[in-house]
């Protein structure tokens, strides 16, 4: 840091300071900050390296240029009363008088003073100039200063505009020192301390804390400079209140003063665009509460789909299992009333007994199959369908506000991000829902379950439909019970044989019968099970793109929330460390 001498333990922090700001600019040009903001941050650890660095800023006419003249003893800068800095001015030393027009905004000017060795000044455009870029370049360079002369005038002291800028400079966390300029015009001691008290009231309300204020007239030190009599020289600038000013800038800021100014002015810069990251996040997390309550909505609604299913499958195969219990009942009491020694004759003749069972046990056994798989089918398609509107529904609600959100102000790019995700989505669910063929999804997942069922070790290959298949499984079954009682009773004929037969015939019907329904009911249970997570599935994976966009933003909006919790605990340490080494 040029003009001052570290001790080590100082210079050490310095290194420490940069190195520490640098990964702090790097953290924070992550976030969606201004680039103008970030550059001023980069400027302020640079400024580090150079002279102590004071900015004047004002309204124009407040008579920045002629205060900066005054603290000069000569006119080295051009004034008026309109804003004819045009430019910004750093004033610096040098070994005589010159101007060098860096460009349209910048211009250096040097000029052989010993105050100059220790510091360079800024002269600023006005703040509320007509030329509306004036007032740009005066806030680019506030965050650079050490500290910041705020000259404003005795005919109009503390403007809105100048409250206004006031708080924007505090943002920036800058040392401020209020100076109220063209005391001349003011009549009498009382007219001077009404203005002084008003500026320090004000001011006071504005920062929090009551600067320090001088109340001078630069045209008043001008006239000092000009004059060749020394007593009338230095009576005219003690009059002004130049010296008081001078004295503060040479004698009140020390070193030590200058160096903890320094030090803190990236610190204040970096904690401010700190504050604003923090702001950003904050604002984004509250843009997401909408997308992620609808989130929630979505999953809740999945949620309720599953457990709904879950609850509803098992009673549906219920009313199946019960015409299978049916056909197992009936076909019990077909064979008591049949493989008895009093049908001995009949016994003999299969085709006889076979269509006596067609007849009188398996008739509408298929029907009944069909319609209650069918039914199934049609409660699960529908269901299907149900969900899909109601997650249309729920993207058209959420889209709906969001588009009143885009017409009455801009979205961040997270949030217009997401709209569009969510539009996309919502636009590929309507086109499903409107195409959705009830009709072809029916028939596609009958033969889902049919094949299902034909794959099963005990179900035969060949029938036409499901409740056909499921019905010659069952007379084949039933068939080849009767063959044994029939083919005993023809080859013993004994009175107590055939009633043994016929008890074995049953348990074995029983115990195939058991068995057919367990393994039907097991099929069913899990073609339909695995069809609705199929269903479950496919719409989670249509409205991924926007549910998944949106954890991820959480997620991100999270890790950047702890990642600005270290910066300002960092920050805050290098605070400490700062007054530690002081």
């Amino acid at each position: 840091m040029q003009g001052t001498m570290l001790s080590n333990e100082q210079m050490l922090f310095l290194q420490q300071e940069k190195q520490q700001l640098n990964i702090a600019k790097r953290i924070l040009s992550d976030f969606n900050l201004p680039e103008k903001a970030l550059n001023a941050l980069g400027e302020a650890i640079l400024q580090l390296d150079e002279l102590f660095l004071i900015v004047v800023v004002g309204e124009y006419n407040a008579g920045k240029s002629a205060l900066i003249n005054a603290l000069l003893g000569d006119h080295v800068l051009e004034e008026g009363v309109t804003p004819t800095t045009a430019r910004v001015t750093l004033v610096r030393w040098g070994e005589a008088l010159s101007e060098q027009i860096v460009n349209e905004d910048f211009a250096i000017v040097t000029y052989p003073l010993e105050l100059l060795k220790e510091l360079n000044l800024i002269d600023s455009p006005g703040t509320n100039a007509i030329i509306r870029r004036h007032e740009l370049l005066t806030t680019e360079y506030v965050p650079r200063s050490d500290l910041v002369l705020f000259t404003t005038s005795a005919d109009r002291p503390l403007t809105e505009s100048e409250r206004q800028f006031l708080e924007k400079i505090l943002a920036w966390g800058k040392k401020i020192v209020m100076v109220i300029n063209k005391a001349d015009i003011l009549e009498g001691r009382a007219a001077v301390e009404e203005v002084r008290a008003f500026v320090a009231q004000h001011t006071a309300g504005i920062l929090g804390y009551t600067p320090e204020l001088f109340v001078l007239s630069a045209k008043l030190a001008e006239k000092a400079n000009q004059t060749s009599d020394l007593e009338e020289k230095e009576r005219l600038r003690k009059t002004s209140g130049i010296t008081d000013l001078e004295h503060y800038i040479t004698e009140t800021l020390d070193d030590r003063v200058r160096l903890e100014l320094k030090l803190s002015n990236p610190l204040g810069v970096a904690a401010n665009l700190l504050q604003q990251a923090e702001g950003l996040n904050q604002a984004q997390a509250e843009e997401l509460q909408a997308d992620l309550k609808l989130v929630s909505e979505l999953e809740e609604m999945l949620s309720a789909y599953r457990k709904e299913l879950t609850a509803e499958i098992k009673p549906r195969l219920a009313e199946v299992d019960n015409v299978l219990q049916n056909f197992e009942q009936r076909g019990e009491e077909f064979f008591n009333t049949n493989l008895r020694i009093t049908n001995i004759g009949n016994l003999a003749k299969s085709d006889k007994i076979k269509a006596k069972f067609e007849e009188e046990v398996l008739a509408g056994l298929s029907q009944e199959i069909d319609a209650k798989v069918h039914a199934m089918i049609d409660w699960m398609v529908d269901k299907d369908l149900q969900i899909w509107y109601q997650v249309m529904g729920a993207l058209e609600r959420r889209q709906f506000v969001a588009r009143k959100q885009a017409e009455a102000g801009p979205m961040s790019p997270q949030a217009a991000r997401r709209t569009d995700l969510m539009a996309s989505v919502g636009e590929t669910i309507k086109t499903i829902v409107n195409s959705y063929n009830h009709k072809k999804e029916a028939e596609e997942l009958s033969v889902l379950v049919e094949g299902a069922v034909a794959q099963t070790a005990l179900f035969e290959v060949g029938a036409v439909g499901l409740g056909a298949l499921v019905a010659s499984t069952l007379f084949s079954a039933a068939m080849d019970v009767t063959g044994i009682v029939a083919a005993s009773a023809l080859a013993i004929l004994g009175f107590f044989v055939i009633p043994y037969k016929r008890r074995q015939a049953i348990e074995r019907f029983k115990e195939k019968m058991g068995e057919l329904r367990s393994n039907l009911m097991h099929t069913l249970e899990l073609t339909f099970g695995r069809e609705a997570d199929l269903a479950l599935s496919r719409l989670e994976a249509k409205i991924a793109p926007y549910t998944q966009g949106v954890r991820a933003d959480q997620e991100k909006i999270t890790r950047d929330a702890q990642v600005l919790a270290e910066l300002k605990q960092t920050l805050e340490e290098m605070q400490d460390q700062m007054r530690a080494v002081l």
